[in-house]
């Protein structure tokens, strides 16, 4: 292995560093749990709440009050099913999709920390990134 390193070390050291570098305060944590569920929305958009739920693991009581909250912050609306009357179809507003499509909030403290690196650094963890999300 390069550097002598295996891949659950390379993997125990990563994540050590991950943690270190990402805030993870109860602020952090919603964030994140609004914005799977706005992603998993989007990608089944119209969506069923049971849809959402199976994608999010959760269950969907608890789905459903937070669906409720992103209702009444306009970034989902909630419409009957055309063919199923009984049914609500969930859909991103414009501004949901806006939000998806901003950078995360908890991504700031990561971009400061990346600031500080040199070029060629940046080009390397780029070059990570690009490995680990094939």
């Amino acid at each position: 292995m390069f550097g002598g390193s295996t891949p659950a070390a390379l993997a125990s050291r990563f994540s050590a560093i991950a943690q270190n570098w990402v805030a993870d305060g109860p602020a952090e944590r919603s964030e994140r749990a609004r914005r799977k569920l706005l992603a998993a929305i989007g990608k089944k958009e119209p969506a069923t709440l049971n849809q959402i739920a199976s994608e999010v693991g959760r269950g969907a009581p608890a789905v459903s009050r937070s669906v409720d909250t992103l209702v009444r912050a306009g970034l989902v609306e909630r419409g009957q099913d055309p063919a199923n009357r009984r049914r609500l179809e969930l859909r991103l507003t414009q501004a949901g999709h806006e939000q998806l499509a901003s950078a995360p909030k908890t991504a700031s403290g990561l971009a400061l920390r990346l600031e500080r690196l040199a070029h060629s650094e940046l080009r390397a963890i780029e070059r990570a990134a690009e490995i680990l999300e094939r």
